[in-house]
């Protein structure tokens, strides 16, 4: 006799609990080992706000911290400022980013060598990109040769990126990736996490990183039990054990 629910194939003894050193959690004892976890409302929106503050969202930060009374770590309005470097950035105005980063904070940039060399290649690629090839090569040669010289790893990026420029066709080229509007977003987020280190605050949000730890710890019961498991993160339903 069969029970419903179960597979039509035959359970081998690796899927049979009662064929392995498995323990099977039905999905009524897991439900209340859950609901008898407190968790306090004030962490929860605080890790809420934390993420909206990191990313950036502060409309919804402003709109969350109203209807929540959960006060974020740091002036609202400086994060309007930041999103205005990193959108400067994701568009390609790199002159500008940096103008917005000196005015929020010189040292950001005259303490984080490799931050400030990776905006300069980027304002490198951002002429290449445009086809200012005279304009690119003076840029190169005196305003990150000169570093190159001092920085092992920054004259290899200087290389790479150079080598765009003896490419018709950059799609053929090994370092093309380096157009890509990820190198955009790669160079917009470094700026983001050094801005927010600047304000003493984390510069990744903490949701991520709980949701990680989330997968790590299921991925290791998964050797020790059937129970109910999270499948997908997004709307954080159980799945009943796979038996």
């Amino acid at each position: 006799m069969r029970t419903q629910g179960f597979q039509s194939a035959p359970l081998t003894p690796r899927q049979h609990p009662w064929a392995t050193s498995k323990k099977l959690i039905s999905r009524n004892e897991w439900e209340k080992r859950l609901n008898d976890v407190n968790i306090r409302k004030e962490d929860t929106n605080r890790l809420v706000m934390n993420f909206l503050v990191t990313e950036g969202y502060v409309e919804a930060a402003e709109k969350f911290r109203m209807e929540s009374g959960t006060d974020p770590d740091i002036d609202l309005a400086t994060i309007l400022d930041r999103m205005a470097v990193k959108k400067a950035v994701q568009s390609g105005n790199v002159e500008e980013a940096i103008e917005k980063v000196n005015d929020l904070n010189p040292e950001i940039l005259d303490t984080n060598p490799q931050l400030s060399f990776h905006l300069q290649q980027q304002r490198l690629i951002e002429l290449i990109r445009n086809g200012k090839i005279e304009e690119a090569l003076e840029f190169a040669q005196e305003e990150l040769a000169p570093r190159g010289e001092e920085n092992q790893a920054f004259l290899e990026d200087l290389e790479k990126t150079v080598a765009l420029l003896a490419f018709e066709d950059v799609s053929k080229c090994p370092v093309g990736d380096l157009l890509d509007v990820s190198q955009r977003l790669k160079i917009a987020s470094e700026i983001n996490a050094a801005i927010l280190t600047s304000q003493s605050h984390e510069k990744d949000p903490k949701l991520p990183s709980l949701l990680k730890m989330l997968i790590w710890a299921q991925n290791q019961l998964d050797e020790k039990a059937f129970y109910p498991r999270i499948t997908n993160l997004s709307t954080a339903s159980l799945e009943n054990p796979a038996v």
